[in-house]
């Protein structure tokens, strides 16, 4: 026997379909986007390709360089990036990942983009330019003159990188600019101003502290203007073609996300369109927010899912003690336990999808139940993705804490989206914000989850909860965590219960509602089907 014989490792997790997840393509027809499921498995064995996988690899392990200047001392505020990160990204807008939705009038548009952003996932880093260019249109259209330039090209399938006038570009991707190191999260504290010039531009002057995807051809920021803080288009490149004085004073050192470039930058009169009314900033700018945070719900349901799917493969190839670790009782309570999370996230996704895409035809019910729902799913689903990535690595054990696995890189990414568009402070108290000054958004959201009820008894004593917690109104903003924790549960249980593999949906009942679980993964009851849990969770690989 040599000393390098290699025995009992596992195979490499490629050459699989990623869209091969039984929660997203039963999602997929129940919200009205069954007509997207040849692509989304053409996307999906992309995603799941040797190929692929590499490129999110070689994106992560060479990240974003800034050039501030050139050879000869001319200022360019260039960000340099790995050829990977191109292919990856022109694969997503190839296939409509961003903007495309509103550009297409059939029923279901958004949830066939959710799903394809849920299943093109070799690099999650990528999928920020692509989530603010979906979510910048909506908030464009508040000024129709620059709506009808630009959103044709924000919507076109080509991605067309580079530095110039953007109205001579194929296709454009939109950043946002927001945030300033003494707001943060209040925009309104933002110092950043702006001028109104005769020829009915403005000139912004400020530093923005946190930018993401500075290489974009246009963003969105907010600045105050006489009439108070507004919301701005800004080009990187002007109409001339000469540029446009935002400066990218550095890229932020991230614990995560470390393909995609976020940044620091300063205006120094920079060139600005106003988007809608002056003083109108953050009414302007909802639309977006509200977009960007139904796709830190799917990064995180999708993170999720990359997760389970990773250490299942891992557990069905290795063995210790004599059995595959499948095959010992407390792997498959460990493994179970994080599919059931995994497709609750999944579940919840695509009803906040398929809301977005009523809501955007002008379904009023929809609109408020997504007020609601979308607040409390940003809250809780991405608030769940650290513990689920953190066990799911622990899976793999050692073989997990290393790079080559990409476990490691899974876990760095998974705080983030519980932090983007409104920590977990913000959210839940937009969801009591919401109830306070909206009645209708919790009638739509009574409504979705007692379309349930006499269907499980767990989940009829969890609802009854729920209204107790909201009929008290005392220390409702201290106790506001544990109430949206709440609402959000029962609403993935009614979804599982009445969508949902009824294995997953009994699972879910016992261990989320009824109480019959621990605080970590792996404390399922006895009697749960762990065979029908693990086998959706399973990936065919080849």
């Amino acid at each position: 026997m040599t000393t390098h014989e290699v025995f009992n490792q596992v195979p490499p997790l490629a050459g699989y379909d990623a869209a091969d997840d039984p929660a997203l393509l039963v999602g997929l027809e129940r919200e009205g986007a069954g007509w997207a499921t040849a692509e989304l498995h053409e996307l999906g064995r992309l995603g799941g390709s040797e190929q692929a996988i590499e490129y999110g690899r070689l994106a992560n392990e060479h990240p974003p360089v800034l050039r501030t200047h050139d050879r000869y001392g001319h200022r360019i505020d260039e960000v340099e990036f790995h050829p990977a990160w191109h292919e990856l990204m022109r694969t997503a807008v190839t296939h409509g990942l961003h903007a495309a939705p509103w550009a297409d009038h059939r029923p279901g548009a958004h949830v066939a983009r959710a799903a394809k952003f849920y299943t093109w996932r070799p690099d999650a880093g990528h999928g920020c330019p692509i989530s603010m260019t979906y979510a910048a249109v909506p908030a464009l259209r508040h000024n129709p003159d620059l709506a009808a330039r630009y959103e044709p090209l924000l919507t076109a399938a080509t991605y067309d990188f580079g530095l110039r006038s953007p109205l001579s570009k194929q296709g454009l991707l939109a950043g946002m600019s927001m945030t300033e190191k003494q707001g943060g999260s209040d925009v309104r504290a933002n110092t950043t101003t702006a001028r109104l010039e005769p020829d009915g531009t403005y000139r912004l002057v400020g530093h923005k502290w946190f930018t993401s995807a500075p290489m974009c051809d246009v963003f969105l920021t907010l600045a105050q203007a006489p009439g108070g803080l507004t919301c701005f288009l800004v080009p990187r490149v002007l109409p001339d073609g000469t540029r446009n004085p935002m400066r990218l004073m550095r890229l932020k050192d991230k614990l995560g996300n470390r393909s995609n470039a976020s940044s620091e930058v300063e205006y120094e009169h920079a060139v600005a369109w106003r988007v809608g009314d002056e003083g109108r900033g953050v009414h302007t700018i909802i639309d977006m927010v509200n977009l960007t945070r139904l796709d830190c719900v799917i990064g995180a349901a999708a993170g999720m899912r990359q997760g389970v799917i990773t250490a299942a493969h891992h557990v069905t190839h290795r063995q210790a003690f004599g059995r595959y670790l499948v095959d010992q009782p407390l792997m498959r309570n460990v493994l179970a336990d994080l599919a059931v999370e995994s497709e609750a996230a999944t579940v919840l996704m695509m009803r906040l999808a398929g809301a977005t895409d009523r809501s955007a035809r002008g379904d009023a019910g929809e609109t408020a139940f997504k007020r609601l729902a979308l607040a409390v799913g940003k809250y809780w689903v991405c608030k769940r993705w650290p513990a689920h990535a953190a066990e799911a690595l622990e899976c793999l054990g050692g073989n997990g804490y290393v790079e080559e696995s990409g476990m490691p890189r899974l876990f760095r990414e998974s705080p983030l989206n519980s932090i983007w568009e409104g920590s977990g402070n913000v959210a839940a108290l937009d969801v009591l914000r919401a109830l306070a000054r909206e009645p209708q958004v919790m009638e739509a959201f009574q409504a979705e989850v007692s379309a349930a009820a006499g269907t499980d008894a767990r989940l009829d004593a969890a609802v009854r909860q729920v209204q107790a917690d909201l009929s008290d109104p005392a220390d409702l903003e201290l106790r506001a965590r544990r109430v949206v924790e709440r609402l959000a549960l029962v609403l993935q249980g009614s979804l599982l219960v009445r969508h949902g593999h009824p294995a997953v949906a009994d699972a879910f009942c016992a261990s989320r509602l009824a109480g019959d679980h621990g605080h970590a993964y792996g404390t399922l009851p006895a009697g749960v089907d762990f065979a029908a849990i693990i086998s959706r969770a399973t990936p065919k690989v080849g």
